[in-house]
């Protein structure tokens, strides 16, 4: 079983779940910092490690149209302050080898995110491995979770063996997304993290024609399900009025449901992995 050590604590399929958690996107520094806030207070009373995570920018948004967040180096600005503030490791995700690049000389950035639609490019997960931080690398919509093993191999062929695998759900014809919880098994045969997004696997990818849709209902039951296999942590983006948020708002949990879940989830999590 491989253990990702982070901070002061580790991540690893057979201990407690650590919660990755945000707004999909940076909207403004005092609305980023607030979630970040309020979201490491409600960790901090339930003692659950916990990752922050939003992102600079949308790079595979369905429209032209559409919002994709804010420059890099603005993004910069608003996790250093996160940092200093909070102290919460930060995770956020990149389209380029160039922001790899970046990202590498970065403190504050703790693990390099790569999206569902890019697990499989090559360049991208070496530029990202080359880095020497942690890599949570979002299983594609399309891909088996047996066909991970070829990610894992890519990133430890620069000598990086910090990777987190994470499960979001698959294609189900057009426009609508199913889980298949074996998925979280077979990858777990690879020893690497595990971790479940409650929320990307209630999207529904262009059902609204120039943007997403998504059934943010099924958040709950989907993760319990998940945390009653056993995972290493668990992946949810959160808003505090996602209806009106500029990205992913239909599939992000409210920000005021996250404590009664958590404790859910801690309750399935405890049972999933005594005597495991």
């Amino acid at each position: 079983m491989i253990r990702i050590d982070l901070n002061n604590f580790s991540i690893a399929n057979n201990l407690p779940f650590v919660l990755i958690a945000g707004p999909c996107v940076i909207e403004n520094e005092n609305h980023t910092l607030m979630m970040a806030e309020e979201i490491n207070n409600i960790c901090s009373e339930l003692k659950i490690n916990f990752i922050f995570k939003s992102s600079f920018d949308k790079a595979n948004r369905s429209s032209i149209k559409s919002n994709r967040g804010i420059s890099l180096e603005d993004a910069l600005k608003i996790f250093k302050k996160i940092k200093s503030k909070i102290n919460c490791p930060i995770i956020t995700d990149l389209h380029t080898e160039k922001q790899c690049q970046i990202l590498a000389e970065n403190d504050n950035i703790d693990i390099i995110q790569i999206p569902a639609f890019l697990c499989r490019q090559t360049d991208l997960l070496l530029a990202a491995g080359r880095t020497n931080k942690i890599i949570n690398v979002k299983k594609g919509q399309f891909l088996a979770p047996k066909d991970v093993k070829n990610i894992f191999e890519k990133i430890e062929s620069v000598n990086n063996n910090k990777i987190l695998i994470t499960e979001r759900g698959t294609f189900f014809g057009y426009n609508n997304l199913v889980n298949d919880f074996r998925s979280l098994e077979i990858m777990k045969q690879f020893n690497y993290p595990v971790i479940f997004d409650g929320t990307h696997s209630v999207q529904q990818p262009g059902r609204l024609g120039n943007k997403s849709g998504g059934k943010r209902e099924y958040v709950a039951p989907l993760c319990k399900a998940a945390a009653s296999i056993g995972v290493a942590g668990v992946f949810l983006e959160t808003h505090n009025d996602p209806d009106n948020a500029p990205s992913d708002g239909p599939n992000m949990l409210n920000l005021k449901d996250l404590k009664k879940l958590l404790i859910k989830l801690k309750e399935f999590d405890k049972i999933a992995k005594t005597n495991a």
